[in-house]
């Protein structure tokens, strides 16, 4: 049980070990409602906030859009009183639990634009009861938690790993992907204090098999920055690759295929018409942001990214010339959408996972 000065601590880690605390999850959409429905179905009674009036309709009319989630998952969950969809905030107010999955895109600039985390991160604090259990999931820049979050709760009375357990745990879902659903993949959890980490890490055990502790919400942050920067510098690699085969008459998934075949020191990716997913082409950008306000240039990030912006561009390049290939004209060809090899046979080299 995590150790903090207030005994009504000890009383929130005793509903979440026993199922009993209600939680909200902020944001409905194909990371927060997994989610959600997992709490759900571990025992737990789960509110579902979202904004969006037609995300919430369709919720509680049980029709899902998100491809993870069954709709007869829903239903069934809601008569049994355990999920419901709300747009109102004030369910904040009667929550043991917060969980905050909003997005977090990318201004035309290129720089975060974390105004969602913010209206959130705004009306959770607004609604703040202590004892309360705190987590950040979206992704974003190193320092949010404790820069941004942290002074909101202070302001209205919140005394830190006692009265407010406030933490960052990135989401690692992989929407489509059945070989990894929430339960099996391992979570990353820093808390303000030692206490909040506790708490924090307390309620995932109850819905994955591991968690890992890590000394700060900061590492959580770049934790989840860094598996992104590793795959989008990895497929422009593969991408660039691609270029270099091309130019020297070389088969490029045979290369590769034969490189894979190295038992240690090699990870297969593969080379496509630019990123793919939700995030990994824009979370390295909150990295690259955070530093230059820091005084450094993020190098990598910036060539990964001219890369693969350029791919698309020789992607259809390489459409007449397949075309003129298989002696077919341009003008009237159909396109025909292929089978998704290389997502079966090498998961780890693609993919959407964020």
């Amino acid at each position: 049980m995590p150790k903090a000065c207030d005994p009504r601590a000890a009383g929130l880690a005793d509903l979440i070990r026993d199922h009993a605390a209600r939680i909200a999850v902020v944001g409905q959409g194909y990371v927060g409602l997994p989610l959600a429905i997992e709490f759900a179905r571990a025992g737990f009674t789960v509110a579902g906030l979202d904004t969006d009036p037609e995300r919430v309709a369709a919720l509680e009319e049980h029709r899902s859009y998100v491809g993870d989630v069954a709709s007869d998952e829903i239903g069934r969950l809601a008569a049994e009183g355990r999920y419901r969809a709300t747009s109102d905030f004030s369910v904040l107010e009667e929550s043991d639990v917060v969980v905050i999955c909003v997005p977090t895109p990318l201004r035309k600039s290129k720089d975060p634009d974390i105004s969602l985390v913010v209206v959130a991160a705004e009306q959770v604090a607004a609604r703040f009861r202590p004892v309360q259990l705190v987590v950040l999931e979206s992704t974003t820049y190193p320092g949010t938690t404790e820069e941004l979050l942290l002074p909101l709760f202070e302001a209205r009375g919140a005394r830190v790993g006692e009265s407010l357990f406030l933490a960052f745990s990135p989401e690692r879902i992989d929407p489509g992907n059945r070989r990894f659903p929430i339960r099996e993949i391992p979570k990353v959890v820093g808390g303000i204090t030692g206490p909040c980490r506790e708490m924090a890490a307390l309620l995932y055990g109850q819905i994955v098999h591991r968690v890992i502790k890590v000394s700060s919400p900061k590492v959580a942050e770049l934790a989840k920055l860094y598996e992104n920067v590793f795959r989008n510098v990895n497929i422009a690699l593969a991408n660039e690759f691609a270029l270099m085969c091309r130019r020297l008459g070389v088969n490029t998934r045979e290369v590769i295929e034969a490189a894979a075949t190295k038992p240690f020191g090699f990870l297969p990716f593969y080379p496509g018409p630019g990123i793919g997913g939700h995030c990994i082409a824009v979370d390295p950008f909150y990295l690259s942001w955070k530093m230059r306000l820091n005084g450094y240039e993020a190098r990598f990030i910036h060539l990964a990214d001219e890369i693969n912006r350029s791919m698309p561009g020789y992607v259809v390049e390489l459409v007449p010339a397949a075309l003129r290939q298989g002696r077919r004209c341009l003008n009237g060809a159909r396109s025909v959408r292929p089978v998704d090899r290389r997502r079966r046979e090498h998961p780890e080299g693609r993919g959407a996972e964020r």
